[in-house]
């Protein structure tokens, strides 16, 4: 696999220099533009943020933009550049006021209200081998769930969503076995004492990224004692996030369930052993 992602990413740059030296040919660039240009494709200083335009082709998918802590101002001159060499941005934990400056500078930006995040979206191809299945312990966890289903869809991956199956009702977990077994990556968000991500690891052969939530009582102290619990699960393929990070889960499901450039094949001979 490493060798076919150095070679995915070294493409990705060669490809974008190939279109600026084709545009300074034809005459649509300027040599002081083009060399401008050549030089963002690593990085661009804006004097509040230094945009990362290399971030797609180091890790597979664009800088993602943090929006807690940002003025609108910031938020839309980050996304005004990143758009310029990176067609899907996600900005996430932000308001509808940043959305309405957002979507004056780039009309296809969508507001989800629930996971308070802005999603561009142009390019929906599919790079993922399997299904990545979301999964709520409670309709509280939903928007840092649908936080992560968002960013899996954005990365290009087929997901669908299961809500509210947490163990107090055991037999509703259980009734949805067949799809959970049938997903490549389950992502499980769960507060107060954060027992569904083992439950949901008991009954599949794939990675369970386990996301601790903030809700619950004052013992559930902000979301530790569901990060301490899933901590300690005894499912062997649990693993997890910081609390109510469903961006982070979302991104690691991704790449895990990721088809790279080159490696079709081997994928689908995987698959087929595993039918078998």
């Amino acid at each position: 696999m490493p060798g076919h992602l150095g070679d995915y990413r070294l493409t990705m740059n060669l490809l974008e220099i190939e279109k600026l030296l084709a545009a300074y040919r034809s005459g649509e660039l300027d040599a002081p533009e083009a060399a401008r240009r050549i030089k963002d494709l690593h990085y661009e200083d804006i004097g509040y943020a230094r945009v990362d335009h290399s971030r797609s082709s180091r890790q597979g998918f664009p800088e993602v933009v943090f929006g807690a802590g940002k003025t609108r101002e910031q938020v839309v001159g980050i996304v005004e550049r990143l758009i310029q060499h990176a067609p899907n941005v996600i900005v996430t934990r932000t308001d509808e006021a940043t959305f309405g400056e957002v979507r004056n500078v780039v009309t296809e930006a969508e507001w989800h209200e629930s996971a308070r995040l802005i999603r561009i979206q142009r390019d929906r191809t599919e790079r993922g081998v399997g299904e990545i299945v979301v999964v709520t312990a409670g309709t509280s966890d939903i928007p840092v769930a649908e936080e992560a289903a968002l960013t899996a869809e954005a990365m290009g991956n087929r997901v669908k969503r299961v809500w509210d199956v947490g163990v107090a009702g055991i037999h509703r977990v259980l009734s949805e076995r067949s799809l959970l077994q049938s997903a490549r990556v389950a992502i499980v968000a769960a507060g107060m004492e954060g027992a569904l991500p083992s439950v949901v690891g008991g009954l599949v052969s794939v990675p369970v990224i386990a996301v601790p939530t903030s809700v619950g009582y004052g013992a559930s102290f902000g979301g530790v004692a569901a990060l301490l619990g899933m901590l300690n699960s005894c499912a062997s393929n649990v693993t997890v996030v910081n609390i109510d990070n469903g961006f982070g889960a979302g991104f690691v499901a991704s790449l895990i369930n990721r088809k790279w450039p080159g490696e079709e094949g081997a994928v689908g001979r995987s698959s087929r052993q595993e039918q078998d």
